[in-house]
């Protein structure tokens, strides 16, 4: 047996009470993922989402997250498979969903009573949030739940404790369904495995008065078990873009997820004005 091989037998059994196999390599986590629908988003996650984890999708209004979130739910209601989407501020649009490809016969909406003034009745929509999602992620069944904290304040949401963050990556991982959590900020900390920084770029438009779509930027925040890159100090981030739903002199072609960047000839709807965000 080579020298080297023996020295670290006997340093791991000098060890071995506090630190096993203290030389040997950690197995690799294959991580499951699904795609967004988004190739540039696909490209800084690693093939897409996680499944059976907390994402965070963060950015203020007209930021592209809920467009993102669309696109995600379309992939996955197109594999025939149950989302559900928990309001908190009731701005979900499901005319928007629709013509960005979600299917809403496998769409659960949950609606929580959301109105603006008083912080009590505020806080009322918030616990409604949350405890809809704690009994869907606790049922199982769902292969992906979005908790929609967009139009919540952070001085609010910021103060879901911790503990609940940690209860939901904990049933998540067991029913493996995708819990992506929309807001302006970060509000799941370490509990969740990926983040998303989504910021407007550009309004694509034709003459003055017709809108054609919008360009955002997107920016992965935080992400576990990605891959080391040498040599990068900024976190990687992309461009993608869409478009209108009356700009009908580009169809989309069969079988392309929506989404897409500028180079496309196609375009996919944006939310409409009124009911959420783009």
């Amino acid at each position: 047996m080579p020298i080297a091989s023996v020295l670290r037998l006997q340093i791991e059994k000098a060890f071995e009470s506090r630190f096993p196999a203290a030389l040997s390599p950690a197995p690799r986590t294959i991580r499951e993922v699904a795609s967004t629908g988004i190739e540039e988003a696909d490209k800084l996650l690693d093939g897409g989402l996680p499944v059976g984890a907390i994402s965070e999708i963060i950015g203020l209004a007209s930021s592209g997250r809920t467009s993102l979130a669309c696109a995600f739910l379309a992939q996955r209601t197109a594999e025939d498979r149950v989302c559900a989407w928990v309001d908190a501020s009731d701005a979900f649009d499901p005319e928007s969903a629709a013509a960005n490809g979600v299917s809403l016969r496998q769409l659960l909406w949950v609606r929580c009573s959301h109105e603006s003034g008083r912080s009590s009745r505020i806080y009322k929509g918030l616990d409604q949030a949350l405890r809809a999602t704690d009994l869907l992620l606790q049922g199982g069944g769902f292969a992906a739940i979005v908790l929609d904290l967009g139009d919540v304040a952070p001085e609010h949401a910021g103060r879901i404790p911790l503990a609940s963050w940690f209860r939901f990556r904990q049933a998540a991982d067991r029913t493996r369904c995708s819990l992506l959590v929309l807001g302006m900020t970060a509000y799941a900390q370490s509990s969740a495995v990926a983040a998303l920084e989504c910021e407007p770029l550009q309004p694509e438009t034709t003459g003055s008065t017709v809108l054609r779509g919008f360009t955002f930027k997107l920016q992965r925040g935080r992400q576990r078990f990605s891959k080391i890159r040498s040599g990068m100090r900024k976190p990687p981030a992309s461009t993608w873009t869409v478009g209108s739903a009356w700009d009908v002199g580009c169809p989309r072609p069969p079988g392309v997820p929506l989404g897409r960047s500028s180079s496309v000839e196609w375009r996919s709807p944006v939310l409409r004005p009124g009911r959420g965000e783009v």
